[in-house]
């Protein structure tokens, strides 16, 4: 796959166009042809990409090709059956993101069998003078006959549900942002479903590892559905304040969350096609249900956290010396007040929870320095890293510059396929770079090690495949160029001394504490924990693309694929940040919706 450029196109581009009136007329076009697959693809350049959520299937798809088009359309059009198309003119326009790199961008509704959905679509310019589409997105955005409860159809009545004599109809283990918001959904829906949170409160995950100084990510893209952050919220929300804000969040929502409780175990039910689920509460009491959907909501990554088995660090045998220190990992990190005095090695450099971009070694650095604590890094390999002045305008602009709405925003981010958007985040990273260019320079200079991100399309492919791997730079960089953060990063450690660590190369690092800011263990691992082992084989990864570019599981149903899938029928995974949950958090809602009124078309 390349991007349509016009060299590409072989078109040298007239500017002078009426965006509108060619992105209407190809619309007639593409309604008329809808009844005929292969009409519709004469529509599209060899090169065409369409992406679809549920609008013509019952998952997440990005079709390749005038080919593969033409069987997906051939495949799915009858049995969905299109009909009452209409074109949104105050959306049409034309955008220019590089010079040799063109399009018109246009919006669409339609109606289906099942539900009401949106499409977006991108045209480019052929050397015939002629614009046709390079990727259309069609995705489902509410079921017919099951609007969601808002406005004059929200119910009138507390609802709040105890579960003490029922069944909820849904689970979903993690109290965190992505477990709340699917929550909200399910409820704005009609469906019943109980949140298990192991803190004590909603949002102590951020209380207890965030304080203040700890920033999440822009407010302007991580609005929560239904309850939008005040327009006078800082630019960066705080930790601390976003704790605050879910637990008012599920407060104001009336959202069902049992805290102080953890699942112990999810197997499959004898009543049929259900899960039996295991839940140990606060007082110790233990209470099963028997649900027809469980939601892993175990957080960004879900896997607890690696602490490398570096030797010498307790007691054992053939330890001459053991170190004395203070050793823990990120997560147990709350502020450098607790060290003041201290001589601190941070081991890491790359993000232990990126989807916050200050929770990683470069902010717990930071934070050392700014109480006047003597902090080293200790870099083990290389990272991406942008700055926030230059990086987060390009990577938020929907959300940022154009202030659309957030809806119309997600929208577009969607109709971007994966396989696309890494081309376009190529020359972003090229782009930012150059910007960057003093500070990746002077980084360079100390011997901090850089690279480019995964096929060097920046954090957009470290985000899919492991949902981590760089850095958002925030200050600490300078610091480390300056010498207040002093940097180590020429050898491996060997071990632990009384005093500090030892390196390959025989050096030394004094440190009273060492915080590992390593990482989390594979998210599918917090699933297959509660699972029973014959089940282990089908549980998809979280994170990575498929070989369609669509996440693996990450915001979609676990077995939905492979011979045993239907083993795993009812089990899902809502793991990332807000943005991304909140995007996500729809469609897994509206899947679980279909099924309970008898909608839901198969696994496709």
């Amino acid at each position: 796959m390349s991007l349509p450029t016009l060299q590409k196109l072989g078109n040298a581009f007239d500017p002078d166009i009426d965006a509108k009136a060619i992105a209407k007329a190809w619309f007639i076009q593409f309604v008329e042809a809808m009844a005929d697959a292969t009409a519709v693809v004469d529509l599209f350049v060899d090169e065409g990409l369409w992406r679809d959520m549920l609008a013509f299937t019952w998952d997440c798809h990005t079709y390749e090709g005038r080919n593969t088009i033409r069987k997906f359309l051939a495949d799915q059009l009858p049995k969905f059956n299109p009909s009452a198309f209409r074109f949104h003119d105050e959306l049409t326009g034309f955008y220019m993101p590089y010079e040799d790199l063109v399009w018109i961008q246009a919006f669409f509704d339609f109606d289906t069998t099942i539900g009401h959905a949106s499409g977006v679509f991108r045209l480019v310019p052929l050397a015939d003078g002629s614009w046709k589409a390079h990727t259309v997105y069609t995705g489902l955005e509410g079921l017919t006959g099951f609007p969601e409860k808002i406005g004059p159809l929200r119910n009138h009545e507390m609802n709040c549900a105890h579960f003490l004599d029922m069944e909820p109809t849904a689970i979903i283990i993690g109290g965190g942002h992505s477990g709340l918001i699917l929550a909200a959904r399910l409820k704005i829906l009609g469906i019943d479903a109980l949140v298990v949170e192991r803190n004590e409160r909603v949002g102590d995950n951020w209380r207890k590892r965030y304080t203040s100084i700890f920033l999440h990510e822009p407010f302007w893209c991580d609005h929560l559905p239904y309850f939008p952050f005040p327009p006078s919220s800082p630019v960066f929300t705080p930790g601390l304040q976003f704790a605050d804000w879910l637990d008012c969040y599920a407060r104001s929502l009336d959202l069902n969350v049992w805290t102080s409780a953890r699942v112990r175990a999810v197997e499959p039910s004898t009543r049929g096609k259900r899960w039996t689920v295991k839940i140990v509460c606060g007082d110790g009491s233990e209470r099963q249900f028997n649900v027809k959907h469980v939601v892993f909501a175990t957080g960004l990554f879900g896997g607890a956290p690696k602490l490398p088995d570096v030797p010498h660090r307790v007691t054992g045998i053939g330890a001459k010396e053991v170190f004395d220190g203070v050793v823990l990992h990120s997560s147990q990190y709350k502020t450098a007040a607790d060290y003041i005095g201290k001589k601190v090695a941070v081991v890491g450099s790359g993000p232990s929870a990126p989807a916050n971009a200050m929770r990683i070694a470069h902010g717990i650095c930071l934070d050392f320095v700014d109480h006047g604590i003597d902090v080293t890094m200790v870099q083990r390999g290389s990272i991406y890293v942008m700055s926030a002045k230059n990086g987060i305008p390009r990577y938020f602009g929907l959300y940022v510059k154009e202030g659309l709405p957030v809806d119309v925003a997600d929208r577009i981010t969607l109709s971007y396929p994966n396989k696309f958007g890494k081309l376009l985040h190529q020359r972003m990273t090229r782009e930012i770079a150059e910007l960057d260019k003093d500070l990746l320079e002077g980084l360079r200079k100390v011997g901090f090690k850089l690279n480019s991100g995964e096929d060097d399309a920046g954090a957009l492919g470290l985000v899919w495949s492991r949902a981590g791997g760089f850095c958002i730079d925030f200050g600490a960089s300078q610091k480390i160029i300056d010498g207040q953060i002093k940097l180590k990063s020429d050898g491996n450690i060997v071990r632990f001394t009384s005093t500090g660590l030892l390196f390959e190369d025989g050096s030394t690092l004094g440190a009273d504490v060492v915080i590992f800011a390593t990482g989390y263990a594979d998210a599918r691992d917090s699933i297959l924990e509660l699972l029973p082992t014959h089940l282990h084989d089908s549980v998809q990864p979280v994170w990575g693309l498929d070989e369609e570019g669509e996440l693996n599981s990450a915001g979609r149903e676990l077995g939905r694929r492979g011979p045993d899938g239907e083993k795993l029928a009812g089990l899902w995974a809502l793991m990332g940040n807000v943005s991304l949950s909140r995007i996500y958090s729809k469609f897994i809602a509206l899947q679980i919706k279909a099924h309970e009124e008898g909608v839901f078309g198969g696994r496709y």
